[in-house]
C-alpha cells in the first residue's frame, strides 16, 4: 500500500494515476475524498498535514508514503510530525516533496519552510527520498484569464530565469522513488532543460497560440499589494518578496541533470506543456 497526501493537487494527483495505472494499491489522503477524482480502486481518506491524528489513522498499513506537508511558513512542524507517523506505523520508504533552494540563505524565509521536514527525513531511519523541484510550468496558468481576455499577465519575477519544470515530471520521478529503493538516500533538484524568463515563457505561449502573449511587470509595491489581496499575512508576502528578488537576481537560473538521470530521457521542455494545456489560454 502506497499513501499519497496532497492526493488532489498538483503533483500528487498525478501520483496517484501512475501508481494505479502501474497496478500499485494505492490509499489517497485529501480534505474531501468524496470530491477527489481519483482511479478506480484508489482507497479514499480523509485528513490533511495538520491533523496529526488523520495521517496516522491514514499511515496504518502503508509501506511507502509520499508526504506533501508545506503549504506556508507555518508548517514546518507539522512536517517534521508527517515523517514522526510514518515511523511509527512501519512505514519503509518515504518520499518528500520539497522545493529548490532550500537551505539557501539568500532565498531568505522561504527556503527555511521546509528544512524541518527534510532533517526528520534525513534522520528517520527509513528509505527516503527528497524531491527539490524548481519553478512548476503549471505556474503560468496564473495568466490564463488575462491571456483569454487579450490583457496584459502580471509578471511577478521581472527577467529572472528558473529552470521551469513539467510537474509531470517531478511526478514521474516520485513515482520511481516510492517503488525503487536505488532512490533511497537521494536529494533530487528538479528543473526543466533549459531556464527561462517570464517573457520567454509568454514567447512560447505566444508562438503556440498564434497571438502576443503581452506582460505588465510588477514593481515591488505591486507585488505586496497583490499578494496582501489574495490573503497572505504580512510575513508571508514579505517572504514571497525576499524569494522573488532572489529570483529576479539570477539565483534560480539553475539547470541539473537530476530529472534526466532518474527517468532516463530528457525532462519535458516548456513548449511541450504549453502544447498540451494550451485549450486553459486560448478559451472557447
Amino acid at each position: 500500500m502506497i499513501l499519497v497526501m496532497g492526493a488532489t493537487g498538483t503533483i500528487g494527483s498525478d501520483v496517484v494515476r501512475q501508481l494505479a495505472v502501474s497496478g500499485e494499491k494505492v490509499r489517497a489522503l485529501s480534505r474531501d475524498p468524496a470530491g477527489a477524482r481519483v482511479p478506480s480502486g484508489v482507497e479514499r481518506v480523509r485528513g490533511q498535514h495538520r491533523d496529526r491524528a488523520s495521517v496516522e489513522a491514514a499511515m496504518a498499513g502503508a509501506d511507502a508514503a509520499f508526504l506533501v506537508g508545506v503549504f506556508g511558513p507555518d508548517d514546518g512542524e507539522h512536517d517534521r510530525g508527517l515523517v514522526e507517523a510514518a515511523r511509527a506505523a512501519g512505514v519503509r520508504r518515504i518520499v518528500k516533496l520539497s522545493a529548490i533552494g532550500t537551505g539557501d540563505p539568500r532565498v531568505g524565509v522561504f527556503g527555511t519552510w521546509h528544512l524541518h521536514g527534510e532533517e526528520a527525513v534525513r534522520t528517520s531511519g527509513l528509505e527516503w527520498t527528497v524531491l527539490r523541484p524548481s519553478a512548476f510550468a503549471s505556474n503560468t496558468l496564473t495568466w490564463a484569464q488575462a491571456v483569454r481576455e487579450n490583457t496584459p499577465a502580471p509578471n511577478m519575477m521581472g527577467d529572472g530565469r528558473q529552470g521551469v519544470v513539467d510537474p509531470r515530471d517531478v511526478s514521474e520521478v516520485a513515482v520511481a522513488a516510492l517503488l525503487d529503493a536505488r532512490h533511497a538516500g537521494h536529494t533530487y533538484t528538479l528543473t526543466g532543460p533549459e531556464t527561462l524568463s517570464a517573457r520567454e515563457q509568454a514567447a512560447v505561449l505566444g508562438e503556440i497560440l498564434g497571438r502576443p502573449v503581452p506582460l505588465r511587470d510588477l514593481s515591488p509595491q505591486e507585488r505586496r499589494a497583490q499578494l496582501l489581496a489574495a490573503g497572505l499575512s504580512e510575513t508571508y508576502a514579505d517572504g514571497l518578496m525576499v524569494t522573488a528578488r532572489f529570483i529576479q537576481e539570477g539565483g534560480n537560473d539553475v539547470v541539473t541533470e537530476d530529472a534526466r538521470t532518474v527517468l532516463g530521457r530528457p525532462p519535458r521542455t516548456y513548449r511541450e506543456w504549453a502544447e498540451d494545456h494550451k485549450g486553459a489560454f486560448a478559451g472557447a
